[in-house]
């Protein structure tokens, strides 16, 4: 059976003095050892990136873009090997899997920009034969700790624009998926990126408090789950180090009474379904804005879901794939039979679901629940599966109050014709990203990605203009060169122009 190990220094190291099984979600069944890092090995890879920092900082911003052009051929080169790795561990549908790493390829095109991005600002005589510039430096050593439900886009988000920068970086990524991850990391290098300047090591909370202690590292990104994001942003944060901790999501969309209900019905199937539930973006509750709206709606859902498909992840047919584990798999069957037992009525049950020939993976079929309330930990709680709820409400304004309610602000969208109501909603809302009649709205590789309140801990956003300022420090410089044979007297009051 493969071991897989980490990356430091360029070199595969599989040392570990313990390892952890690697599953493959369609079949339930054990397919590679991972060696786990030792508080040393976590050292010798920050070692690895302090230690090729100089000479890396010191690299053109030209020559840094021309790997990350070279590294965006690879991986669309590679691209069908790269999602059959994100399916074998994630479960993810083939489909579903290029997307991932398309959306990813976007953020190495906006890191091929870097030149462009760095270039700061400069003004001549800001004061007599004084100029007066700011540029933007690396940091050093930064790090990023990913989670298992995007395991190539999400470091993606991260390593191109850190590395473009100039920083190096230290990546531990999700220890359940860990195969596509180390792949694309491999590639990079194969893309000419110096030994030291990306590092992976493969682990578990041993391994990211050693990281996030560490005094070499300069600045901490993190995406998972609200407790762990809150976690890694005061211990980072209590150490000195810039963070940003992503963490967990429920995402509301309102559905007024004059929506396009079969377009609405359709886009929050695939937006509560797709990878199945496993998105910080997936839509999990619709706000049904009247009872007829409501009625409606989950007559034309649950009609449509008797066409969903849910399978192994190398047949293209399927619609979504299993969860991640065997556990997560009981945690998201034990949220719908609580909602069940607080009085909400499971109107598809997918918990019994079962796949011919492949009867231990960890499936869980499209479930719509409806008349759940704001009291029901089914509500309150990221559920992270197919599931998808139905609030009642009689407003729209008691909808948005649902909504900024909630300790979580990360996605959210109305299905609406009318613009007036649209422009209130994006206005008003507490939400950080909003769609109209969207039902994703992941911002593009030149915007930045994040929530609002307990979704989002740190001052910057992940990945697009946000990067470059949370990759580099800004340096002021204000340069003087008085003319020749010109005696100037002592000043003692604070330098104006007036």
């Amino acid at each position: 059976m493969q071991t897989l190990g980490h990356l430091i220094n360029g070199r595969v190291d599989l040392t570990a003095e313990r390892t952890q099984d690697v599953y493959n979600p369609s079949t339930g069944a054990v397919s590679k050892k991972l060696a786990l890092a030792s508080k040393a090995t976590v050292e010798a890879a920050i070692a690895a990136a302090d230690a090729a920092f100089p000479a890396w900082r010191d690299t053109p911003p030209i020559k840094r873009a021309r790997i990350m052009f070279r590294f965006k051929e690879l991986l669309e080169q590679n691209a069908d090997h790269i999602a059959a790795l994100i399916g074998e561990e994630h479960g993810k549908i083939v489909h579903d899997a290029l997307g991932e790493l398309q959306r990813g390829i976007e953020n190495v095109e906006y890191a091929c920009g870097v030149p462009e991005l760095l270039k700061g600002e400069h003004t001549k005589n800001v004061g007599p034969n004084i100029d007066c510039w700011s540029e933007f430096q690396p940091l050093g050593v930064v790090v990023g700790i990913t989670p298992f439900n995007f395991p190539v886009m999400v470091p993606l988000w991260m390593i191109p624009m850190a590395i473009a920068s100039g920083n190096c970086f230290v990546l531990k990524p999700s220890e359940r998926d860990p195969s596509s991850t180390l792949y694309i990391a491999q590639l990079l290098q194969e893309a000419g990126l110096p030994n030291g300047v990306l590092n992976v090591v493969q682990g578990d909370k041993l391994a990211v408090d050693t990281l996030i202690r560490d005094s070499r590292v300069q600045a901490v990104s993190f995406v998972g789950s609200t407790p762990i994001a809150e976690y890694i942003y005061q211990v980072a944060t209590t150490h000195g180090k810039r963070c940003q901790a992503l963490g967990g999501a429920k995402n509301h969309a309102i559905v007024m009474p004059d929506a396009d209900l079969d377009n609405a019905a359709n886009q929050l199937l695939g937006a509560a379904f797709g990878s199945s539930g496993e998105r910080c973006m997936a839509l999990s509750v619709a706000v049904a804005v009247g009872d007829a709206t409501a009625d409606l709606l989950v007559q034309k859902l649950q009609a449509a879901m008797k066409n969903l498909k849910v399978g192994p992840c190398h047949d293209k047919s399927n619609d979504f794939g299993p969860l991640i584990t065997r556990a997560h798999q009981a945690k998201v069957v034990g949220y719908i039979n609580s909602a069940e037992a607080d009085g909400a009525k499971v109107v598809v049950d997918g918990r019994e679901a079962s796949v011919e020939g492949y009867e231990e993976g960890f499936y869980v079929g499209g479930t719509l629940i409806d008349h759940v309330t704001r009291k029901m930990d089914s509500y309150r709680d990221e559920i992270f599966g197919p599931v998808l709820q139905i609030v009642r409400v009689q407003t729209m304004q008691e909808a948005m109050e649902l909504i900024d309610a909630h300790e979580y602000g990360n996605g959210t969208c109305i299905f609406t014709r009318d613009g007036e109501a649209a422009r209130y909603f994006s206005d008003r809302i507490k939400v950080g990203m909003v769609g109209i009649n969207v039902p994703l709205p992941v911002p593009v590789a030149y915007h930045s990605f994040g929530g609002w309140k307990r979704s989002l801990f740190g001052d910057l956003h992940a990945y697009g203009p946000d990067a470059v300022r949370f990759y580099t420090r800004r340096k002021t410089v204000t340069q003087r060169w008085p003319s020749s044979g010109v005696r100037e007297g002592v000043e003692f009051s604070m330098p104006t122009m007036k």
